[in-house]
């Protein structure tokens, strides 16, 4: 969606959502075995046939990716905070796996946005409230089209990929994962990851078993499948390492999960703004990733749950917009995906995500992987050849991430040397120990790269590593 003074507003999809989200009570709305979930014959200010007011693909027409081909140069001038220079040298920013600079087409969303739309979602008659549901609930769309599900109902908008984890661990885990169930995860994972699961096999007397991974960097898909067995209630693993770049075999992996009765979740946080996903096709569960990390703001992400166990998974905040009918003896839950975003939501930031989903689709996704997959390898190549330089993750099939130790320094104050010639990367242990320490170590320097980086960049950050190598950098060794 685009500011009204743009493109004129669909009145009559606002008035048949604002009709559906104002209408009298009168069938009830069918409830499951929650505690604290009310008798089936409960009023409800919504209809039973909730999806029948979905937002659909008609009326936010997806954006044909823009003719001749993928260009950086171009795409860089997209981005203005790139045009800043940090000690007096050009910006280079490289470090997009922790975040992804904003394209002036969300900047000016957002700002379009609180111009001419603002307003609360779903609960109020006038105009303004109808201009905000349209454009939140588009980008509920944008986001189905973007991850290949199949109704907007598979949608869940939360604050991030932790949250969104936090909430499958707190909702559905808690219903369906008992004593001496087992949770299986991988080396690869960020601490999101990991530590919810921790949580809840602690509380549930579940046991976690970690599949690892090799020297690459890869899972080692043989000892990952024996861990799998009928006591696995839950495979969760990243799509794409933070720490490493891999890029998991998901659609293999999800299958072996899937023969052995597991549920999946995969942690997509690195991989949304790198490759094509599409949900259905690799059969995830549960897939989530964060806003910031594709290009729109921070405060949104997504849940992408299988409606199936989204219908059997209990609410897990209480709170307005989540329900259907509340006394003092009972509630009645809307059907997701409302039940799982109590209170108000990040409103602005999920038509900001919309239209970082618009951007990705003018460029496409099939021309950022190959355009990454080439200057990766120029990176690969180039790092390489850094005396005292070593590669940590070499997995076969990789995405944005570079990360490497150099002999005699440490991370940290590599990365203080690079940010004063004006490069930005991310030095520690980026929220992996594990990872990290498969390789016997306990932090390294991570440049990561995204659709706005050159070989101009490559070259800058590698002429600044051979600089300290000569010892002209003034760090001690």
């Amino acid at each position: 969606m685009i500011p009204p003074s743009e493109s004129p507003v669909d009145e009559a999809l606002l008035t048949r959502i604002a009709n559906e989200l104002f209408r009298e009570p009168q069938e009830s709305l069918p409830t499951e075995s929650f505690p604290s979930a009310a008798p089936a014959t409960a009023p409800s200010y919504y209809p039973a046939h909730f999806d029948a007011f979905e937002i659909r693909p008609e009326v936010v027409p997806s954006l044909p990716p823009a003719a001749g081909g993928f260009d950086a140069v171009s795409v860089r001038r997209d981005f203005p905070i790139l045009e800043e220079r940090v000690h007096g040298k050009r910006l280079i920013w490289l470090d997009n796996a922790a975040t992804t600079q904003k394209p002036r087409s969300v900047i000016d969303r957002i700002s379009g946005f609180y111009e001419h739309e603002y307003s609360n979602v779903h609960r109020a008659a006038h105009t303004l409230a109808a201009r905000s549901t349209d454009a939140y609930e588009a980008a509920r769309e944008k986001v189905r089209r973007f991850l290949g599900a199949s109704s907007t109902r598979d949608i869940v908008f939360v604050r991030g990929a932790t949250e969104a984890i936090n909430l499958v661990a707190g909702s559905w885990g808690r219903r369906f994962v008992e004593k001496d169930d087992e949770i299986v995860l991988t080396w690869l994972e960020h601490h999101s990851n990991i530590v919810p699961w921790q949580l809840l096999a602690a509380e549930k007397g579940a046991k976690l078993r970690v599949a690892p991974i090799d020297d690459r960097g890869d899972v080692v898909l043989e000892e990952f499948e024996k861990l799998l067995n009928p006591r696995t209630r839950l495979v969760a693993f990243t799509h794409v390492s933070n720490a490493l770049g891999t890029i998991t075999p998901v659609k293999e992996m999800t299958a072996m999960a899937h023969r052995h009765g597991a549920r999946v979740l995969i942690d997509g946080a690195q991989a949304v703004s790198h490759v094509p996903v599409n949900v259905q096709d690799i059969g995830a569960d549960f897939y989530a990733f964060s806003g910031h990390k594709v290009f729109g703001p921070t405060g949104i992400g997504v849940l992408y749950g299988n409606a199936e166990l989204l219908d059997q998974t209990p609410p897990w905040q209480g709170g307005g917009n989540m329900i259907a009918d509340v006394t003092f003896e009972r509630t009645v839950y809307l059907p997701a995906p409302a039940r799982f975003e109590a209170g108000t939501g990040s409103i602005a930031d999920a038509v900001g995500l919309g239209a970082a989903i618009d951007y990705l689709e003018r460029i496409g996704m099939q021309n950022i992987e190959r355009y990454e997959h080439e200057l990766l390898s120029y990176g690969t190549a180039m790092l390489s050849d850094v005396p005292g330089l070593r590669l940590i993750g070499t997995a076969r099939e990789k995405a944005s991430v570079l990360s490497f130790v150099l002999d005699g320094y440490r991370s940290e104050d590599v990365g203080t040397a690079l940010d004063q010639e004006g490069i930005a990367v991310r030095a520690g242990h980026h929220c992996a120990q594990p990872t990290l320490r498969r390789f016997g170590l306990e932090s390294s320097v991570r440049p990561s790269l995204a659709l706005y980086n050159t070989r101009d960049d490559v070259d800058a950050l590698v002429a600044a590593l051979r600089r300290m190598q000569a010892g002209h950098a003034g760090l001690p060794r």
